[in-house]
């Protein structure tokens, strides 16, 4: 599927601009957690200071390596320097997009698509084409396309990650290879303190909600949208939150746990499945190196599911965009990409990287992940992409009031598309 908002490509619809200042009140606690950020300030001895802002750095299996990473482009300069911000991930969106809606935030940031695209929409990402020349790069095609709007480039892939099925090898020797198979593994599993399945169900885990129930909607043939028009309640998208109702309603998830709960005991032996992107693998080893786990596609009807597509980009309000964007070029540098790539695990990065051997060893399933990148999308509403965190809002809450039996999921996908429908207008 071709994005909406890239160079030559248009769906007709005129975008919405997303007011960002907006949510500066109700989000005015949070936010300060980055306030001083973004300042591009001399040190005083000639050397500018960047703050570079990722959920990722938070990652307990990742973020130790990435902080590693960014010391070596350190030391490799004498006029920047970059510090790690560790934002929580179901904060992270608005309370950067609050900063810099604001004129504040870090110089650097890794966003998630529905932000990276709202903060495109808003002008608060400083332009690349001038930082660098892409045709200087092999930067991987699918990915790479979502980060062009109206001919102009506004970020660079960080990280590109597909989502697959993560299943305890040692509780489920054969994957399942369909849904009904999915499901009936994870009832059987369900017993005592193990539960079969985990998956993402509060609104206080919005953003997670959105990316988990974006594979059972595509994975049933469904979208969010058919370019135009929204799609919200279409019968494809009710037979894949249905089938991920089903599931909530068999209680083979642990229910109201958070992701970071429900991961750790997927590591634990406690969780036999999750649907999760690549990026999960460094992190899952990281909580424990001996636990005996394996990847295979999602086994829904429709091999589609979402990806994970975090863009890094320059904060319009630094001062220090230069100096930012030479952080930038080291970062695309062949061995630096190669050095990235191997701390995100299963995940690609913006530029082709070969498999070692060495990692093809110690983790076999990894052409499962690279297998899926023609078939996966972004987590945005393809021609509504700015308007993505507003969609997804009232999608989420009204899902998740569906399966706490506030209403029947038909009428609140009825009612979500009425209310998201209202928002684009």
């Amino acid at each position: 599927m071709t994005p909406t908002r890239n160079s030559g490509v248009t769906m007709g619809n005129k975008r919405a601009h997303f007011g960002i200042a907006s949510a500066t009140c109700a989000l005015g606690l949070v936010a300060t957690l980055l306030t001083g950020c973004g300042s591009g300030g001399d040190s005083g001895d000639g050397v500018t200071k960047l703050t570079f802002a990722a959920s990722t750095f938070g990652d307990p299996g990742r973020g130790p390596l990435l902080t590693k990473w960014l010391d070596e482009f350190n030391q490799s300069q004498s006029k920047v320097q970059v510090s790690a911000a560790a934002v929580p991930y179901p904060t992270f969106g608005q309370t950067v997009l609050t900063q810099m809606g604001s004129g504040k935030g870090p110089d650097l940031v890794r966003f998630d698509m529905p932000e990276f695209e709202a903060a495109s929409d808003a002008g608060l990402i400083a332009p690349l084409d001038k930082v660098i020349d892409a045709s200087k790069y092999d930067l991987l095609k699918q990915p790479d396309q979502f980060m062009v709007h109206d001919g102009v480039r506004h970020g660079v892939i960080f990280e590109a990650s597909n989502y697959a099925m993560f299943y305890n090898a040692d509780l489920i020797p054969t994957p399942p290879s369909t849904y009904e198979q999915f499901t009936s593994t994870a009832k059987s599993l369900t017993k005592g303190d193990v539960f079969g399945l985990a998956f993402r169900q509060t609104e206080a885990e919005e953003a997670g909600v959105w990316q988990d129930i974006f594979n059972y909607v595509y994975g049933f043939g469904g979208a969010w949208s058919d370019g135009k028009n929204l799609t919200i309640n279409s019968a494809e998208n009710l037979k894949g939150l249905q089938a991920f109702k089903d599931l909530y309603d068999a209680n083979v998830i642990p229910r109201g746990a958070d992701a970071a709960t429900f991961r750790r005991m997927f590591a634990e032996g406690k969780v036999g499945m999750e649907l999760n992107n690549g990026g999960y693998v460094t992190a899952t080893r990281g909580q424990n190196a001996k636990l005996n786990f394996n990847v295979a596609p999602i086994p829904f009807p429709v091999r589609k599911q979402g990806a994970i597509l975090a863009p890094i980009v320059i904060n319009e309000a630094s001062e220090g965009k230069d100096e930012a964007g030479t952080f930038i070029k080291w970062a695309l540098e062949p061995q630096n990409q190669v050095k990235l790539q191997e701390i995100l695990g299963a995940s690609s990065v913006a530029t082709t990287t070969q498999r070692s051997a060495e990692a093809l060893k110690a983790t076999p399933f990894l052409p499962v992940f690279d297998g899926l990148t023609e078939t996966s999308l972004p987590q945005i509403v393809l021609g509504f992409e700015a308007k993505t965190p507003d969609i997804r809002k009232v999608v989420v809450q009204n899902v998740v009031a569906a399966l706490q039996g506030k209403a029947d999921l038909k009428s609140a996908l009825d009612r979500a598309q009425q209310q998201a429908s209202e928002l684009v207008r």
